[in-house]
């Protein structure tokens, strides 16, 4: 596993991981590196902790001959492969260069000026910093709104094409003169193009169309990533958004959505579906360093096996590499599940199914280690209500299926004691089904068709009438087919507790701010005559509150300018779909243009939803909405 520090639950994303990874730190730390080895024997001061994440990301930086501490508990431990010592023998080191493996050095530098030995020479990460005018914080480099930074699965090629939507929702904060900074990258690893996108002063829509990019560059066919910077933001230092995947050939009838890529690598990822009979399931590897993947440091298993399958060849610096799962896991078939070991050196993964001439793209979510059981879930008192709720859309059943499959979601769930609640789009409550202690290699895969469940929504809820273990990161994948074309959308998400004013950790979560939250801000992307946009808007409760919402669709054009609103009312574990042309007509929706959006907005409660686009033969897309 890679030696980094990328995410934690209580900090957030590790701005110095992010300071370290991008692509233009990475140039300028391949610099300073054959600098250190020109300048002859080497060594190192630490005095921030910085150096082990500093080596492991970046091995190709030059062996050290000594290591330098200042915290005296680490006087004679084992440092990048030299026996650490303490600052005061500086003064007696034979090595030509000494690297201050920090940032905003000038202090440490001035405070160790007497103790650097005559004629030894002096670098620090300084010399690896981002260009001044990419920094939205001068004050502190590491500040976080610095590194507002995110990886997208983006390609044209093979009859398919991306399209990144999102807001300039950072303009809602307060922030002026926001861009973007782009690097794509093919599936080499090589870079194709970098350039800059200016964002509408307000809060206005964003989209960038690979077949756009592709025109503007002259590039040739690509299937890689995108690195995506923003710059002079406020409030958020995570870039989301939606990614649209599409046909681009007569008769082509892929259509697919998913949401950001999380932008911190994780241990592993969950929630992959083995393939049917008819089904290939391609998994997407893309590196996240300007560092290659070893061969053997990415495995797959069967979930609950523990009998993981390394993949035996290398993935380069930057590249993204397709990887038929059943080649490697012969014989898994579906509702079998599939954990991706990925040893921290990719964000969150997209896989492809192909079914019957069709390609659908989701994404794997984080599969935490650092969860345990949390014994007060199963006694939390009656103001939570029914606690922790995984809300999910059904179809109406003439026309989908609707199949739910539990995941779990963290290495220390051993169990998942759940109940699945179905309710109308009324919100009475019309089925439930104890779904037992599932075990983390459970097949159970849900048909709500076996319920009875009518157009409306269900949510997964913990049930210890058997016993039990609940931490909290409650997951599930949902699969749509409709019945009469043979598309499949799938998506997937984790569980909360909504909807009361009584808190539990940091539940119910607020968009900003401390729990609870008890309002709703989620962006939907317009579609066009061709692909109509849609909302499956949820309104789910763990206690009672108020007895319907007061939500309102604010439609934006593509400046950020409002073109008119329009009220909706959900009930109490009710649920609706939006759909943009028919709360604004088309005529509104042309002067909103391709780059407007509905902002949905209530004050009042915290709503849920799945978004994705659709149209008249039958494909559709499907995966959950983003806030801001």
């Amino acid at each position: 596993m890679l030696d980094i520090q990328t995410y934690d639950a209580r900090q957030g994303g590790n701005a110095l991981y992010k300071a370290l990874a991008h692509p233009l730190a990475a140039e300028a730390i391949m610099v300073l590196g054959d600098r250190l080895r020109r300048q002859g024997s080497l060594a190192v001061f630490d005095p921030d902790g910085v150096a082990a994440m500093l080596f492991a990301l970046h091995p190709t930086l030059p062996a050290i001959d000594a290591f330098y501490v200042q915290d005296v508990s680490l006087i004679g431990r084992e440092m990048l492969g030299v026996v650490a010592q303490p600052l005061t023998a500086l003064l007696e080191s034979g090595a030509s260069t000494l690297l201050v493996t920090s940032f905003d050095a000038g202090r440490v530098l001035a405070r160790i000026a007497h103790m650097v030995p005559r004629g030894m020479q002096v670098a620090s990460l300084d010399d690896a910093r981002l260009p001044a005018e990419m920094l939205t914080s001068s004050r502190v480099y590491l500040d976080r709104l610095n590194f507002a930074t995110n990886y997208a699965f983006f390609r044209d090629a093979d009859g398919l094409g991306t399209r990144l939507v999102t807001a300039n929702y950072w303009a809602s904060y307060g922030a002026k003169r926001v861009r973007l900074w782009l690097r794509l990258f093919d599936e080499q690893g090589l870079p194709l193009a970098t350039w800059e996108e200016e964002m509408p002063s307000a809060a206005g829509g964003v989209s960038i169309d690979s077949g756009a990019v592709r025109r503007r560059f002259d590039l040739p066919p690509f299937r890689g990533q995108l690195f995506i910077h923003a710059i002079n933001v406020a409030g958020h230092d995570v870039v989301k958004y939606a990614l649209d995947t599409f046909g681009t050939h007569e008769g082509d009838e892929s259509l697919s959505v998913t949401h950001d890529a999380n932008a911190w690598p994780a241990d592993r990822y969950a929630n992959m579906p083995a393939p049917r009979d008819d089904e290939t399931v391609t998994l997407w590897l893309q590196n996240s360093h300007a560092m290659p993947i070893p061969a053997g440091a990415v495995s797959l298993d069967r979930m609950g096996a523990e009998a993981p399958v390394a993949l035996p060849f290398a993935v380069p610096a930057d590249a993204s590499v397709p990887v038929d799962v059943s080649r490697h896991l012969p014989g898994l078939q579906w509702p079998a599940q599939i954990e991706l070991r990925a040893g921290r050196h990719v964000v969150r993964p997209r896989y492809e199914v192909t079914r019957g001439g069709r390609r659908r793209i989701a994404h794997m979510n984080v599969e935490r280690a650092d969860l345990v059981a949390d014994p007060g879930i199963p006694a939390l008192p009656e103001p939570l209500g029914r606690g922790y709720l995984l809300p999910f859309p059904v179809l109406p059943p003439e026309r989908y299926r609707s199949i739910v499959q539990p995941t779990p979601m963290a290495v220390g769930q051993t169990d998942l004691p759940l109940r699945l609640d179905v309710f109308d789009v009324g919100g009475t409550k019309v089925a439930e089904r104890f779904l037992g202690r599932l075990g983390r290699r459970h097949d159970l895969a849900l048909d709500l068709a076996e319920l009875g469940a009518p157009e409306g929504h269900a949510e997964l809820v913990y049930d210890f009438r058997d016993g039990g273990s609940a931490d909290g990161w409650m997951h599930a994948l949902v699969r749509y087919e409709d019945r009469q074309s043979g598309h499949v959308a799938e998506t997937s998400f984790g569980a909360h507790i909504f909807n009361t004013a009584m808190t539990y950790r940091d539940e119910p979560q607020s968009y900003s701010g401390a729990a609870p939250g008890l309002s709703t801000r989620l962006f939907l992307r317009l579609g066009d005559e061709q692909r109509r946009s849609f909302a499956a808007m949820m309104y789910p409760a763990s206690a009672p509150w108020h007895a319907e919402s007061q939500t309102l669709l604010i439609l934006h054009d593509g400046l950020g300018e409002v073109l008119a609103e329009r009220p909706v009312r959900i009930a109490s574990s009710g649920s609706t779909m939006i759909w943009p042309h028919r709360a604004f007509g088309d005529e509104l929706l042309r002067q909103a243009g391709p780059r407007g959006y509905v902002l949905i907005r209530d004050t009042t409660c915290r709503l849920f939803g799945y978004h994705g686009l659709m149209d008249e033969g039958g494909r559709f897309s499907l995966d959950h909405m983003f806030g801001f």
